[in-house]
């Protein structure tokens, strides 16, 4: 399991900037959280650090379990605590990549694009100390609500600004060494914060897999129409999907590549 960041830690990842993830502070704390996978060193004078995708969750998470933490203040009177959803309706949709437009965000009524209202619906209410992790189509259940729709786009924004620093050109329209690195994330990351249904097991959806080909990934949805869907996200997260046979059972899938330029 991977380790926690201590108080310290997560004390430089809240004072991150707010739009770039730029840390600062003691030199060994920061090299801590590039060894915990929640930061970057950038390759280019004068080497700042910053948080990655991971980091940004991270960060997200802790903004959000502070909201939700009681007051020290005198009980509160009984009856039902507000959900997230209310703070979720006041934030801003994410951005994908450039030219592309926003990512889909949550209806107001606290419902996902296409999903059931926070709470209800395959899977419920995501647990609070759930690991966030972008959704293969192979998870057990599915959770709905706008908790999870905040971390998707916490999570697509970290990675669109991911690109932007480690690509020699800054560009964000095409994906990085990380991605690279981690397809079907990277992959299934991109479908979720697109607004693609996610598949459960034994139900429908998209389902992202690992492939023996080098640098790709292979993408299945219920019909031929959904499938089509899933390839024009990937193309516009900058990936090159096209679309094959499979010679045993007949099913349609995509083949898909992150895009070099």
């Amino acid at each position: 399991m991977a380790q926690a960041p201590n108080a310290a830690q997560r004390r430089i990842i809240a004072a991150a900037d707010p739009v770039t993830g730029r840390l600062g502070g003691p030199a060994g704390q920061l090299a801590a959280l590039v060894r915990l996978g929640l930061a970057f060193r950038h390759p280019r004078p004068p080497h700042d650090t910053f948080l990655t995708p991971a980091g940004h969750r991270a960060r997200e998470a802790a903004r959000a379990a502070a909201a939700d933490a009681p007051s020290s203040g005198p009980p509160a009177p009984a009856g039902p605590v507000p959900g997230p959803d209310a703070r979720a309706a006041g934030r801003s949709p994410g951005s994908g990549p450039a030219g592309q437009g926003p990512v889909p965000a949550p209806d107001t009524d606290g419902r996902e694009p296409g999903g059931s209202p926070a709470g209800s619906g395959a899977g419920g209410q995501e647990p609070a100390d759930r690991v966030f992790a972008a959704r293969t189509g192979d998870e057990p259940e599915r959770y709905d609500g706008p908790g999870r729709a905040r971390q998707v786009r916490s999570a697509w924004q970290g990675l669109v600004e991911l690109r932007r620093m480690t690509h020699p050109d800054a560009a964000t329209d095409r994906p990085c060494p990380w991605e690279r690195t981690h397809l079907v994330q990277a992959a299934a990351l991109a479908l979720e914060a697109a607004g693609c249904p996610p598949g459960t097991a034994g139900s429908g959806g998209y389902r992202v897999a690992a492939t023996a080909q080098p640098e790709a990934v292979a993408v299945h949805a219920p019909t031929t129409r959904e499938l089509r869907v899933c390839a024009a996200a990937l193309e516009r997260a900058g990936w090159q999907p096209s679309e094959h046979t499979d010679r045993r059972t007949g099913a349609r899938y995509l083949l898909a590549s992150p895009r070099r330029a």
